[in-house]
């Protein structure tokens, strides 16, 4: 039988107020007219499928607002450190896709330095799936990027499994080969930085990573 504490969790402040009027009026107790209440509300459910549905709306509804938060963060991440770099730094941006997930592998990026010169990077990287396709990506920009050894490096993509697992002291088994390699680079480099940015944000090295599976793709510039 639901606890009274279940009861007051899922109950809603009408519901509450009911209850309360139901224990006043027929001489209940506070948890027997709750759940005479609620159990009204059930209809052709059982009381316990009532409250374990409640709960799980609970949760999405917590589950969204703090994916708002973390989205809300990380634009503000974005506008403090992306948007205005240090114009002696050298940027980069990578993207990798899959057609389908998995499938065959894009992989896309760009280097530009701080006169505006640009390297493009655009190849077929194999079958695999959209997180392997990131991982190549970001090493393909950091093997360009370690051809000139920038003094001041600033690389952003908009792939936060392959961003944190990079960053991460134990990241995924699955992607450990290519987090090994990649830290392997970053180590050479001067301490670059690697920042999450949206995915429009990202549209030039999306349109490389595209065009190496699907040639007839025009890349927009970064």
């Amino acid at each position: 039988m639901p606890k009274l504490e279940d009861l007051l969790e899922v109950a809603y402040k009408k519901e509450r107020t009911s209850s309360r009027r139901l224990a006043k009026n027929l001489a209940l107790s506070t948890e027997d007219a709750l759940r005479q209440t609620l159990q009204t509300a059930a209809g052709n459910q059982s009381l316990a499928e009532l409250i374990s549905s409640r709960k799980q709306q609970k949760a999405d509804v917590a589950t969204k607002i703090a994916h708002r938060k973390q989205m809300t963060t990380e634009a503000r991440a974005y506008k403090r450190n992306a948007a205005q770099p240090d114009p002696a730094a050298w940027l980069a941006w990578f993207d990798g896709t899959s057609h389908p997930n998995p499938g065959k592998m894009g992989v896309g990026g760009i280097l530009r330095n701080p006169n505006g010169d640009l390297t493009r990077i655009s190849f077929a990287a194999g079958q695999g799936d959209s997180s392997e396709a990131e991982y190549r990506a970001l090493i393909a920009v950091l093997q360009a990027a370690l051809a000139v050894r920038p003094a001041k490096l600033v690389i952003y993509g908009d792939s936060r499994v392959v961003l944190d697992d990079v960053q991460a002291e134990n990241g995924a088994t699955i992607l450990s080969h290519h987090r090994i390699q990649a830290r392997q680079l970053i180590a050479q480099l001067e301490n670059p930085a690697l920042i999450w940015i949206p995915r429009r944000k990202n549209a030039a090295a999306d349109a490389l990573s595209q065009q190496a599976v699907k040639p007839a793709v025009i890349c927009g510039e970064q």
